[in-house]
């Protein structure tokens, strides 16, 4: 990638010229068009998908001033391209927020994939065009291209931006994934233990295990960010709805986890944290037995097997397997029924795909125990695909972030980091959204503005009144009028929800119900112990937990009842508790 040139001012003025010329033509166009439903009314199918792809204003984040002429250097190739919102229906977000929040009941939480995703419908995966090896690249571009936009109009035929999540529009991402599904033997489909569900596209697992005939992984990532009975029950979900999965948990940062007491304490993002040096995670093993189960001795995994070995009897950086070599001598070359190679060389390809923010970066990083590829909260830190060899007969591939159409809520991707925090342009929706779920007053020790008694149960909160009191309590003031900076205030409760510092967990069906039974389930004990022969040679075991009085889940998940909150959260200094301060 090229260098960049400067950006003067006089270009700045030109931009923002521009800018306001393109703002006041959509605003005209939208005081044409039907902003409430976003829907086109009349004329054929294929006329609605035009006029609604038409209408439809591309929002491409951190887009930047470039002239390059050739497409492959161009620095905004790989950026993340979303549908944007009209200006009248931020209006209609904002003024909502001025409500009283309406405090759900903790059923709320349990999410279905059917919901989400609705398998069947035009919400599916964009798959590449057939091609040969006599495809010239010219031709199969331009195939891609009107392949891509044929998909894009029947989504937005059928969906407005009302009822549509944020999802990629960008082509370039998209053909990031084709490759790396290509190229990889097994498939690792990384998903946040926080909303698994969400992460998790149906479409692409048929198309992984139906269409392309090769093995799947289900990651569950993070798992030190909810209670162990929650982790149990959402592998249940995934295994009973998806048999051909093959289930792992993992999380990049048990020394955080000893720090705090247990895997289940631990604020693995917390401010401060402790960066560079020996990665400790938990997870590797077990997705080692799971490639070895999928490979079937047609590869060899000694070198992984002894490399995981040594991490866990923490032995010198000097004993470990040098990630950088390759292969000197290949190795056997298979073939399956439908003629696609397999094993090229010997090698063992492993691809990491996912939505963007859930830790895929992280989780090569942990199998190799150092760090080996950048990592960021931000969403579209990976622009391109990169290659890591894990041993010399293991090659793990990290695909860029992408995010997959569904109609989840807006609001849940900005707090699930799949939608950037800084673009985000209406914050206070998504406050309200987190505040209808769990108790942010009571874990925030706000107090309400009309009131000098703390969380009186009579008043009724909305998401402006907790932005302007946490901008009071953090001293986040305007420059000029000294007024409650409740935009800054709004986003640090959206980077401290990304970061796990404010816990949102939700549930797989009839959870609630059966909340007890996972708890005391046999395989919670299990993870338990796994976790022991990690956390060794650190402050604290993680079988403290087994000998605590302290409940688990109404200590950590943010599922419980206001009052097993106030218990939660009895802490007088909130950024103690919340940065770790």
């Amino acid at each position: 990638m090229p260098r960049k040139v400067a950006f003067s001012v006089k270009q700045k003025k030109k931009q923002l010229q521009e800018r306001r010329q393109r703002k006041h033509a959509r605003s005209n166009a939208d005081s044409d068009t039907d902003s409430d439903n976003g829907d086109v009314q009349g004329g054929s199918v294929a006329e609605g998908a035009a006029a609604a792809a038409a209408a439809i204003s591309v929002n491409k984040i951190n887009q930047q001033p470039s002239k390059v002429p050739d497409r492959r250097l161009d620095p905004n190739r790989f950026r993340l391209h979303f549908f944007k919102l009209s200006d009248k229906e931020l209006e209609k977000k904002k003024e909502e927020c001025r409500k009283p929040i309406m405090i759900l009941p903790e059923q709320a939480l349990e999410t279905d994939i059917d919901d989400i995703y609705k398998p069947g419908t035009v919400l599916d995966l964009p798959k590449r065009p057939a091609w040969t090896s006599a495809t010239s690249k010219e031709a199969l571009e331009k195939r891609e291209d009107e392949y891509f936009q044929s998909y894009l109009d029947n989504i937005f035929a059928v969906y407005g931006p009302k009822e549509l999540s944020f999802f990629e529009m960008n082509l370039e991402t998209w053909r990031q994934l084709w490759r790396v599904t290509e190229m990889s033997d097994i498939m690792l489909l990384v998903t946040d233990i926080r909303h698994p569900a969400l992460h998790f596209s149906p479409a692409l697992y048929d198309h992984v295990t139906r269409d392309l005939n090769k093995p799947m992984i289900l990651v569950l990532n993070k798992v030190d960010l909810a209670p162990l009975g929650l982790v149990v029950a959402w592998k249940d979900y995934f295994q009973k709805r998806f048999p051909k999965l093959h289930i792992v948990f993992f999380t990049s940062y048990a020394e955080a986890a000893s720090h705090q007491g247990s895997l289940q304490q631990s604020k693995c993002l917390i401010k401060g944290h402790k960066k560079g040096g020996q990665i400790k995670s938990v997870g590797s093993r077990e997705l080692l037995e799971a490639c070895e189960s999928l490979v079937c001795g047609k590869v060899d995994l000694s070198s992984w097997r002894s490399k995981v070995e040594s991490q866990e009897v923490d032995k010198d950086e000097d004993a470990d397997v040098d990630t950088s070599e390759v292969p000197t001598s290949p190795g056997q070359t298979f073939t399956d029924d439908n003629g696609h190679v397999r094993y090229k060389d010997g090698v063992l390809t492993i691809g990491c795909v996912g939505y963007p923010n859930v830790g895929k970066s992280s989780l090569i990083n942990g199998l190799v125990g150092k760090k080996v590829v950048s990592v960021s909260k931000t969403p579209g830190h990976t622009k391109h695909f990169q290659t890591i060899f894990l041993t010399p007969t293991v090659k793990l591939c990290d695909c860029p972030g992408l995010v997959f159409p569904s109609l989840i809520e807006k609001p849940l991707q900005v707090l699930a980091g799949i939608f950037p925090v800084a673009h985000v342009r209406d914050p206070y929706s998504c406050i309200a959204y987190l505040a209808s779920r769990i108790s942010l007053p009571l874990i925030l020790k706000l107090i309400h503005p009309k009131t000098n008694q703390l969380n009186v149960k009579d008043l009724r909160w909305t998401a402006y009144d907790i932005c302007t009191e946490w901008a009071v309590k953090c001293g986040y003031h305007t420059a000029r009028g000294a007024r409650p900076d409740i935009y800054r205030a709004a986003n640090h409760i959206l980077r401290m929800t990304v970061d796990g510092r404010l816990r949102l967990n939700f549930t797989p069906p009839g959870y609630t119900e059966s909340k007890d039974t996972w708890r005391s389930h046999p395989e919670v004990t299990v993870l338990l112990k796994r976790g022991q022969s990690v956390l060794r040679g650190y402050r604290r075991e993680i079988d403290t937990t087994l000998s605590s009085d302290t409940d688990e889940e109404e200590v950590l998940s943010s599922t419980a009842s206001a009052d097993q909150r106030t218990e939660e959260t009895d802490v007088s200094n909130p950024f103690s508790m919340l940065s770790g301060d």
